[in-house]
C-alpha cells in the first residue's frame, strides 16, 4: 500500500531541513510552538502535573484520570524524540487518547533528555517512575494488577528497556509492555534490515537521519551493544512481560520491531505484531486523528485486556 495520501500531502508542504548541525534547543522550541491550547484538548476526569520522587531524584510526570475510581490500572508512558526532543506537551494529547480509550491512570514521564544529560539518566527516570507508580506513596491509587509500560519510537526503546530491567531486577509488577514503532536497534547499519532499505526516503523519518538524529544520545555514553540501549540484542527475552509491538508500513525501523515481536515469541512470550499500512514512523504522535490510524488506541485497550 501507498503512503495514507493525507500523510503523503503533509509531507510533501514541509520545508527542506535547515543545513548545518542539529540545534536540540532550536528544535524542542519549535516542537512546542504550534500545540493546541489547552481548552481544546481531549478533556478527561484530571490532568494533573506531580512531582515523582524517586531514587533517581525528582522526576516530573503527568498523570491523566479517565475518571474517578478507588483504585486504578496503571499505563507508564514515555514518549519518544530520538532521546533529545519531546515532552509531556508534545505528546499529551497521545496520553490523553491512551487514558479514554483504555479507562487506566496514565503517568506520562518527564525525563531527562540528551546531551544535557548522559546515559542512562533518560533511562533511570523511566525505570524509577515505574517503581514509583507502584508504590503506596505515590498516591496513584494502583489497583495491583495492571502496570503496563508503553512508548513511541525511542520511548518505545526505553519501553522494552525497562521492562527488561525490570525483570532482572526481580520487580515482577509490570504486567504488559506495549512499543509503537520502536528504535530496538540502534546499530543503523542499513544492511541490517530491507526495511532501512525499502523506507529509505519519502516517508518523513530518513535512514540518513537515523544517526545524526541519535547522535545526542549515543555520543552520551549510550552503547549501541549494550542490550539496555539496543533492547533486541538481549539474547534470552523469556520471562519479560507480554508485548504489543505497532509497526508502520514505511517506516525503516519496521522490520527490527517485528523481528523483536518474532524474537519474543519465541521466547515464549506472548506478543501480538501489528503493522499499520500506508502509515510512517511517528503515526501515533502525528496521525492519529486519521480513523484508521487512531484504532491504534482501541488496539491498545484490547490487548491489554487481554487475558
Amino acid at each position: 500500500m501507498t503512503l495514507h495520501p493525507e500523510i503523503a500531502e503533509f509531507l510533501a508542504a514541509l520545508p527542506a531541513p535547515p543545513e548545518g548541525p542539529l540545534d536540540p534547543v532550536a528544535m524542542r522550541a519549535a516542537d512546542e510552538a504550534h500545540l493546541p491550547p489547552l481548552e481544546e484538548r481531549l478533556p478527561l476526569h484530571a490532568v494533573q502535573d506531580v512531582t515523582a520522587k524517586t531514587d533517581a531524584g525528582e522526576v516530573p510526570v503527568r498523570v491523566y484520570t479517565p475518571a474517578e475510581a478507588d483504585t486504578y490500572g496503571l499505563l507508564v508512558y514515555f514518549h519518544g524524540g530520538a532521546f533529545f526532543l519531546g515532552s509531556l506537551e508534545t505528546h499529551d494529547h497521545v496520553a490523553r487518547s491512551l487514558a479514554q480509550e483504555t479507562g487506566l491512570r496514565v503517568v506520562s514521564v518527564g525525563y531527562r533528555l540528551a546531551p544535557e544529560a548522559a546515559f542512562p539518566a533518560g533511562l533511570d527516570d523511566c525505570y524509577a517512575a515505574v517503581r514509583w507508580a507502584a508504590c503506596e506513596d505515590s498516591g496513584l491509587d494502583w489497583d495491583g494488577a495492571t502496570l503496563a509500560v508503553a512508548g513511541d519510537s525511542s520511548g518505545g526503546t526505553f519501553a522494552a528497556a525497562v521492562a527488561a530491567r525490570a525483570h532482572d531486577d526481580g520487580f515482577d509488577r509490570i504486567t504488559h509492555q506495549i512499543l509503537y514503532y520502536p528504535s530496538l536497534d540502534l546499530d543503523f547499519d542499513a544492511d541490517r534490515y530491507p526495511s532501512l532499505r525499502e523506507n529509505a526516503t519519502g516517508y518523513g523519518l530518513e535512514t540518513a537521519g537515523l544517526k545524526p538524529f541519535n547522535a545526542f544520545y549515543l555520543d552520551s555514553g549510550a552503547d549501541p551493544a549494550d542490550p539496555l540501549v539496543s533492547p533486541i540484542k538481549r539474547t534470552d527475552l523469556s520471562g519479560l512481560p507480554p508485548a504489543l509491538v505497532v509497526t508502520a508500513e514505511h517506516d525503516p525501523l519496521r522490520d527490527e520491531g517485528e523481528l523483536y515481536g518474532e524474537r519474543l515469541r519465541a521466547a515464549g512470550v506472548a506478543a501480538t505484531v501489528s503493522r499499520y499500512p500506508g502509515a510512517g514512523h511517528g503515526f501515533v504522535q502525528h496521525f492519529s486523528w486519521i480513523p484508521e490510524y487512531h484504532r491504534v488506541f482501541g488496539e491498545t485497550r484490547d490487548f491489554l485486556n487481554r487475558r
